[in-house]
């Protein structure tokens, strides 16, 4: 049963799987129909980790608008299509698309939000849970990565911890910190964790999940079987160690 004082929405920004118009820079690399396949390995994980959880909501925040993103969540987690929840994103920047995904959640009910984006298919519900429950003591929280972004933004107000952040900058975490402190917000930074965007970013996500391909096994079997990425794969190894991986919550122009 729904409580309002205690609900939690989970909510993945995401942009529905098109040709030509999805992870556009791994599709240079790997192609256009590999790199769509890949990505709906990724938001198919994503739902099957998280949808029909009691301890949150699913909800998807989806661009373009004009899409039934409810029918392609079918072919996601056909057995929580009902449980899960969709809203178009509305804004013309990133900032704009964030904020109101909280006010969203708030005019549904739902007392905690805790917001993500759609490339890190191993996000598990541990760090779910972890934000969760810092939520229970501060206004604010975030899961950091090393480039300056964070890749998970948990409130339980729809505070504006968005304007006057140049998104797309390695300052993205400490200003939002700031503008939190600015307003009185208390705030905890969770595990630091990564998305993948590039190439290099694809070839950590496959070394994480050879480890542990629980994390994410529908990706997992999906990268063991792209022939393209095994061709390309040799070539980044040795620059592995110095990659820095970017993370889309704080990517300004492009829709997630």
């Amino acid at each position: 049963m729904f409580d309002s004082n205690t609900a939690t929405a989970l909510v993945v920004m995401a942009r529905y799987p098109e040709l030509g118009k999805t992870k556009t820079r791994l599709a240079r690399t790997l192609g256009e129909h590999e790199t769509l396949d890949l990505y709906h390995a990724f938001l198919s994980d994503i739902a099957q980790h998280h949808a029909g959880q009691a301890a949150y909501t699913l909800c998807w925040a989806y661009t373009p608008t004009e899409v039934n993103y409810q029918e392609l969540a079918t072919t996601l987690a056909p057995e929580h299509t009902t449980t899960m929840r969709y809203f178009p994103q509305q804004g013309a920047e990133l900032g704009a698309r964030l904020h109101h995904a909280f006010h969203w959640t708030q005019q549904q009910g739902f007392a905690y939000t805790i917001l993500i984006g759609s490339d890190s298919p191993q996000i598990s519900r541990e760090v779910i849970a972890t934000a969760r429950k810092a939520l229970d003591e501060v206004d604010v929280v975030l899961g950091p990565c090393n480039d300056g972004g964070y890749y998970l933004l948990g409130m339980r107000t729809a505070h504006d911890v968005f304007s006057g952040i140049p998104m797309s900058t390695n300052v993205v975490t400490r200003m939002t910190i700031e503008a939190a402190q600015r307003q009185g917000l208390t705030v905890r930074l969770i595990n630091t964790l990564f998305d993948v965007d590039e190439l290099p970013d694809l070839v950590r996500l496959a070394q994480l999940l050879r480890l542990d391909p629980t994390l994410a096994p529908i990706t997992a079997a999906h990268l063991n079987s792209m022939r393209s990425f095994h061709d390309n794969h040799a070539s980044t190894t040795d620059n592995t160690s110095d990659s820095t991986s970017t993370l889309n919550l704080h990517r300004a122009n492009q829709p997630m």
